[in-house]
């Protein structure tokens, strides 16, 4: 037994092996190491922050400087602006649309209810996407519109799922914008959302309107966006379908969006990761 076990153990290491890429993880390696210094390094230096050789890491080196990630300076090297250039060749709110537009045309068409897209912006939040009701009887809100933070679902997504040095000043700009908006239990209550993963409750600015909102993550587990349905009933449509269903797929919708955009995961899955919470 014990010797299956050994041969067992082999073969998940041959296949972990067969999958890795060494020279890449060592290029990965040197630009992560002098993007984190706030100076150059020289190679002995570079050599000890990624843990190999000086013999180990120097045609690396040279290639990333042939290929203009890496710049040197004397004996040292230090990060040129490439990779910050080659990042906004693909701005992220672009990305963000790109992903989104097609999701949100099929959970609109699947549910007949509208949906909207919004993000953060000195202290409001701002519609940035946003798909009607394919039958065209529904609440909508207008691409462009300003909307308050922490007194809409959404708003409050774009906060709760936040660093604390983060969220204190979104909450610090939101009040600065419409300081009757203060709440003591703030906090609490961004506290809650972030732990059920999403908000959800019956307007405050909309009668009859009942808004459910998930957060689009990056790959820190923070808001860029918060997705949002803002759930109108239709008196007319008996086998209109129910609020949790949609919730259900609201959620699915926002974990796709994030999963396109290398992001985290929203919603119950996260709850679960988190060590679960029942709300």
């Amino acid at each position: 037994m014990k010797h299956d076990v050994n041969l067992d153990t082999s073969a998940d290491e041959a296949s972990a092996r067969s999958y890795s890429a060494p020279a890449l993880e060592k290029g990965l390696d040197i630009l992560e190491a002098l993007c984190a210094s706030q100076h150059p390094l020289t190679q002995k230096d570079l050599a000890g922050q990624v843990g190999r050789s000086v013999g180990e890491i120097y045609r690396m080196i040279q290639c990333l400087v042939s290929r203009n990630y890496v710049a040197q300076i004397d004996d040292s090297y230090a990060i040129t602006t490439k990779l910050f250039e080659l990042s906004h060749l693909n701005p992220p709110t672009h990305r963000l649309l790109l992903e989104a537009t097609p999701v949100m045309n099929k959970l609109a068409s699947e549910f007949d209810q509208s949906c909207h897209l919004t993000v953060y912006n000195h202290g409001k939040q701002v519609v940035v996407a946003k798909v009607d009701t394919p039958s065209g009887m529904g609440f909508s809100l207008r691409v462009g519109s300003d909307l308050d933070v922490l007194i809409s679902v959404s708003g409050r997504v774009l906060v709760a799922f936040q660093d604390e040095e983060t969220r204190n000043l979104r909450i610090s700009e939101s009040l600065q914008r419409s300081p009757d908006q203060a709440d003591p239990q703030i906090n609490a209550v961004l506290d809650y959302i972030r732990a059920r993963g999403y908000e959800s409750a019956p307007s405050s600015q909309v009668r009859g309107l009942y808004a459910l909102s998930f957060p689009v993550l990056d790959s820190r587990n923070h808001a860029i966006a918060a997705l949002t349905i803002p759930y109108a009933e239709r008196i007319d449509q008996a086998q209109r379908k129910p609020v949790s269903e949609i919730q259900a797929a609201l959620e699915e919708a926002a974990k796709t969006i994030s999963g396109r955009i290398g992001g985290g995961v929203p919603g119950s899955a996260q709850r679960l990761a988190a060590g679960g919470f029942n709300a």
